[in-house]
């Protein structure tokens, strides 16, 4: 029996999504969660990338409402402000940062910018993520000449974590939560921008093996420090802009990401350790490449030249 079915203390809400192509209108954020109530994380301060819409702008609500300071991302800021004033109406404090994770600086900038202003770092959520529209086979480059989604899902997620290790070491404990997908497509490292055989399902699915990589890869050292780090696919095909803009229909709703996002966030089951991959609640097996010591040093290696070449 999981942690999380020992200490459920609400179920999951039904989907309130709407018909177009916005974020579905979700219920307001929940007074308990694992057995953390509200208020109980004042004084904590929680980075969640993309979250100006869809996932992780529940997420960041969810965590307002339990009293985090919440840090807001994302490339808009008419509507990370809009999220900004929302978790200000809960009662709690939150700032909005701007990037575009499509280039390297930019992230950069960000962790800088956060090192800044913030004493502390409790919880970074890489939560930011793209996908294709429907009828888009085009392979897309990012600011710095990388495959895009392998940039923005993955590159730009490694950057910020390193980058941020010492605040989270600070805070410790805290943790670090890799949002990745059920979806997953072994990196080809001869070709790892897909420059010979492209599709946009697999550049997705590499993205987000990569992350699976990347989590394995760091959590012993990250623990030493004080850092949980895991993964997760939150659920499969979730109601939200980037799933609608894609053409897919939905199958399951943003509350059950939500939660399996917040029992990763909040659940003393996941406080120490690290280096797991979860599906929904459950705790699984990813891709096999995820376990290949070799493969998660290439990555590492690649990813390092990667983001030294801005």
């Amino acid at each position: 029996m999981s942690g999380w079915t020992r200490r459920r203390l609400l179920v999951t809400l039904g989907s309130a999504a709407t018909a177009g192509l916005v974020a579905p209108a979700l219920a307001a954020p929940r007074d308990a969660w694992f057995g953390v109530g509200r208020g109980e994380l004042t004084g904590q301060v929680a980075l969640v990338t993309g979250s100006t819409d869809g996932l992780g702008r529940q997420v960041a609500l969810e965590l307002a409402a339990l009293g985090a300071r919440v840090l807001v991302h994302g490339r808009n800021r008419e509507r990370g402000e809009a999220v900004v004033r929302e978790i200000r109406d809960l009662g709690s404090e939150a700032s909005f940062y701007a990037a575009d994770f499509a280039a390297i600086a930019e992230v950069r900038a960000l962790a800088e910018a956060i090192r800044g202003d913030q004493d502390r770092l409790d919880l970074l959520i890489n939560n930011a993520g793209i996908w294709r529209r429907e009828g888009d086979e085009t392979r897309h480059l990012s600011a710095d000449g990388h495959e895009l989604m392998f940039a923005v899902n993955y590159l730009a997620g490694f950057l910020l974590t390193h980058e941020l290790r010492g605040l989270l070491a600070a805070s410790a404990p805290s943790r670090v939560i890799n949002v990745a997908s059920r979806a997953q497509a072994p990196l080809d490292f001869d070709d790892p921008m897909l420059e010979r055989e492209f599709s946009p399902g697999r550049a997705y699915a590499q993205s987000k093996l990569a992350q699976i990589l990347f989590t394995l890869d760091i959590a012993e050292a990250f623990a030493a420090d004080g850092i949980t780090v895991n993964s997760l696919h939150p659920a499969t095909l979730m109601d939200t802009t980037m799933v609608r803009l894609a053409g897919m229909a939905p199958r399951a709703t943003v509350e059950e990401g939500v939660e399996a996002v917040m029992q990763l966030a909040v659940s003393p089951d996941y406080g120490a350790g690290g280096g797991l991959y979860l599906e929904g609640l459950e705790e699984a097996r990813a891709h096999p490449q995820a376990y290949d010591e070799h493969a998660r040093a290439a990555l590492r290696r690649l990813s390092e030249t990667l983001v030294a070449g801005d």
